[in-house]
């Protein structure tokens, strides 16, 4: 209304939302309008991390930049300057386009990912990475698997009512908590974290035990099914029971009714690839759909993630590179920093669309290597984010009210158009007017660099959409071809050792959780205040066990500790999480100081083979706050 968004909501006529907005998102124009919004450049006077800064102006910015980028490559050549970014915005234009820039100059390029690299490295060997999720309502049996879909894809939720009421569909949560989602299941089954591939090898031998296992298809797509069937032989049920912390008849049950369902899905989340076995999670549960003969009806195998058919790598304009240079691991910013061997090392680094220093794990080194004098750190922000008080050069970004832009999709398959609603706000800019600014300031006069936001976005397009179109139509479904098992007719691998979750030597530690939340996206809106006030600050949940036997009482303030570093939290005593694990759900920042409770201070630099965090694997002990 006159210019000011007053309200924002969901469609109702969208087909896959429904209308329904998240808990995160259904307030996004105090985002906007916060009163701690970025809204002008900034530069810092102070101290690295103190978060000291004056307003300059953005032709002052854009110089600096440009000057400092131009001298770092004169003395240390081009790859010792790095983009970082991540999705804090799944538009083309806003995670994209910057790129451009440092694909022209030769800049290191970064490679990985934080939150699902243990699925890709396994989606690389020819396993689908799910399917259309709107084909759900024609399952028997979802099996959520380390998945809280009413917490972080709640959209999900709508096909699986729908199977339950028309289909009869069983919904069975497998979480080492019980999530909202376990509750709204008709089973929970609370395994201990990390032996989900002991369980998934299991199910998998009692289905060859009852005859339910259909090996002619597994063999079609597979070239290892009898070392598979050798491999999941070793886990009979009872080993697997004592193993997983389940009751042996509650694995038996669960096997005959996979077996039974026509069809049955796995539905997995993020959360169980995050551990060092987060590779061998992966393929189980994919094994395990494939021997189960899931993929051969409708609405059957393993559901990780769906995309549409969407090009946005292609706004990146990988055609400016004329060189190979480098590729570091997005997931090891702290080790890149801090590697004094790295030649050249990082000198200039500019970041969107994350905040490693709350989102990495082991944090403290992330941080430290922020601190260098000798690195020159641009960030584009709509907040003083932790990392953002690292930063040289702060630049304002404008929020997804302010700009043009379009969005793909993580967990479904329609292309959705983002008009801008409003003018931005203060002298806040889109990430493709920095660009244009910065390419023009550094002399890069390709035409990629000239094209203004549409054009940009447009790029990400397939043929048979155009941005006329999407703009008439505002959302459209591009779902890709039905999934195919294996690789230009190779067939896949099925059979990996299950390594079974080492816990020993613990002496009294207890395994800690950093789930994502029910308010925040990772560490976005954890400073927004009704986010902050509905997620009630940072709790750490314990199971009445081992909260008697540390003498410690709901709602007290607690240490959780362990060898690199402390946070306190309240303590919520329940039955909701098994004994032997706590968790702490969202991504705190480090300020205000009532509510700082960085949990990836706790998470040691550890990694799967693939790459991925293993935010999983970390052990803390517990204690009552001084």
């Amino acid at each position: 209304q006159d210019g000011h968004v007053v309200k924002v909501v969901g469609a109702k006529e969208h087909p896959f939302t429904r209308g329904v907005l998240c808990a995160k998102v259904n307030d996004y124009e105090a985002k906007t309008y916060s009163p701690d919004r970025l809204l002008y450049p900034l530069k810092r006077i102070g101290p690295k991390g103190n978060g000291e800064f004056e307003r300059i102006t953005w032709p002052d910015a854009i110089s600096s930049i440009a000057s400092r980028f131009s001298d770092i490559i004169a003395e240390d050549g081009a790859e010792a300057i790095l983009p970082h970014h991540y999705l804090g915005s799944l538009g083309v234009v806003q995670k994209r386009a910057l790129i451009r820039i440092f694909h022209a100059i030769g800049a290191s390029r970064q490679s990985g990912s934080l939150c699902g690299q243990a699925g890709n490295v396994i989606f690389a060997e020819g396993f689908p990475t799910g399917f259309d999720p709107e084909d759900m309502v024609h399952s028997e049996l979802i099996l959520l698997w380390g998945a809280n879909d009413l917490s972080t894809s709640h959209h999900h939720f709508h096909f699986m009512s729908e199977a339950r009421k028309h289909n009869g569909a069983k919904l069975i949560c497998i979480d080492p908590r019980k999530t909202r989602t376990a509750r709204a299941c008709d089973q929970h089954i609370a395994i201990r974290p990390g032996s989900d591939s002991v369980l998934a090898a299991g199910i998998a031998n009692l289905l060859l035990e009852n005859g339910s296992a259909d090996i002619s298809f597994a063999r079609e797509v597979a070239a290892d099914v009898d070392d598979y069937i050798k491999m999941v032989s070793a886990w009979p049920v009872a080993r697997v029971a004592q193993v997983c912390g389940i009751e042996a008849d509650v694995i038996v049950r669960l096997a005959k009714e996979f077996g039974e369902a026509k069809p049955a899905v796995i539905r997995s989340g993020i959360g169980p690839q995050q551990s060092v076995l987060g590779e061998s999670f992966v393929r189980s549960i994919n094994a395990l759909a494939i021997l189960g003969g899931h993929w051969q009806l409708r609405g059957g195998g393993c559901f990780i993630e769906a995309y549409p058919v969407f090009h946005d790598g292609l706004a990146e304009r990988p055609d400016l590179l004329s060189v190979n240079p480098r590729s570091l691991d997005m997931a090891k910013l702290g080790e890149t920093l801090n590697d004094e061997k790295l030649d050249p090392p990082v000198k200039g680094l500019m970041i969107w669309g994350t905040n490693p220093a709350v989102v990495q794990v082991n944090s403290t080194q992330v941080r430290k290597g922020l601190a260098r004098e000798d690195l020159f750190t641009v960030v584009l922000e709509h907040f003083l984010t932790d990392t953002a008080k690292f930063a040289d050069i702060i630049l304002p970004a404008t929020t997804q009210l302010e700009h043009f832009d379009i969005q793909g999709a993580w967990g479904h398959h329609y292309i959705s158009l983002n008009h801008p609603a409003i003018a931005p706000v203060g002298e806040s800019k889109s990430h493709g007017e920095v660009m244009r600014l910065l390419a023009k300031e550094m002399g890069l006069e390709h035409p990629a660099m000239r094209e203004s936001d549409e054009e940009i976005a447009a790029s990400a397009l397939p043929k048979n959409v155009s941005l006329t179109q999407l703009k008439a139509d505002g959302w459209i479904k591009t779902a890709p071809e039905k999934p195919k098992i294996g690789i230009d007719g190779q067939k896949v691998r099925l059979a990996v050792s299950v390594p079974e979750p080492d816990h020993t030597g613990r002496n009294g530690e207890l395994q800690l959780l950093t789930m994502k939340s029910h308010f925040f996206i990772n560490s976005t809106f954890a400073n927004m205040p009704r986010q902050r006030k509905a997620q009630k600050g940072p709790t750490l949940t314990m199971h009445p066990n081992d909260a008697e036997s540390r003498k410690l009482e709901n709602d007290q303030r607690v240490a959780v500790r362990n060898q690199q570093s402390e946070i306190f939290a309240t303590l919520k005593v329940s039955e909701n999480i098994r004994s032997g694990v706590v968790s702490l759900p969202g991504k705190w920042w480090s300020s205000p100081p009532e509510t700082a409770a960085v949990g990836n201070t706790l998470t040691a630099s550890r990694w799967s083979p693939g790459g991925q965090p293993a935010y999983n694997d970390t052990w803390v002990t517990v204690e009552a706050a001084r």
